[in-house]
């Protein structure tokens, strides 16, 4: 028997070892990208992007001003020059860039330049955040399109993103929380605060008569 003949053998294990142990290893985790948008009420575009196949999270806070670490105090009593926001976490193997862009356009109303539905004031306005060219020129497509479908000239700006500040932990996932708050409505479970506020704040009948069969979350 030569050396070859042994060597062989043994170099026939070490490959069936090392596929096996490939094998076992986990897979990776999934990427995720994030898209960063102001569209109003964050708890109202929590809800909405949190029901898209692809999304993993949704994460609302504040971005655009110049305060650091600004409070929801802070933002809307106005002067930071911060919007309400929200980071959409999500699967690009599962939902694209351009998919939640043109998702996001006709969740809103993109001609009022002065905040969303009920909520007045700039923190309250349409914003989308980008952090390349290639993030911006997904975001400027997927806006002139969006404008050719409404046949009205959209407002909402496409800003360079900034720091982004995580909103109080009370107001994540606000939308479907059981702590019990008190409003206008009177004493409410979260959930149900939510939803009370959504529909006085007219924001499905106003998305509804801008973009009909279109919009695609109408009644989150």
């Amino acid at each position: 028997m030569t050396w070859a003949d042994n060597v062989k053998p043994i170099a026939l294990f070490v490959l069936i070892s090392l596929t096996a142990v490939v094998r076992c290893q986990p897979a990776s985790a999934a990427q995720t990208e994030v898209l960063t948008v102001a569209g109003g009420c964050f708890w109202c575009v929590e809800a909405d992007f949190e029901s898209v196949r692809g999304v993993k999270e949704v994460v609302s806070g504040y971005t655009g001003g110049t305060v650091e670490n600004p409070t929801y105090k802070d933002v809307t009593r106005g002067g930071t020059g911060h919007y309400e926001a929200v980071e959409i976490r999500f699967d690009p193997a599962k939902v694209s860039r351009a998919k939640l862009l043109d998702l996001f356009f006709r969740s809103v109303d993109p001609t009022d330049p002065g905040g969303q539905f009920c909520d007045r004031g700039n923190s309250y306005r349409t914003a989308i955040f980008v952090s390349d060219q290639q993030e911006k020129a997904l975001a400027e497509q997927a806006k002139a399109e969006a404008q050719r479908a409404l046949g009205q000239k959209i407002v909402t700006p496409i800003l360079d993103k900034g720091p982004f500040y995580t909103a109080e932990d009370y107001h994540q996932d606000y939308y479907k929380g059981s702590t019990l708050v008190f409003t206008r409505f009177g004493p409410k479970r979260q959930a149900q605060a939510y939803k009370a506020y959504r529909e006085a704040c007219r924001r499905d009948a106003r998305v509804r008569q801008l973009w009909g069969s279109d919009a695609p979350f109408v009644g989150s």
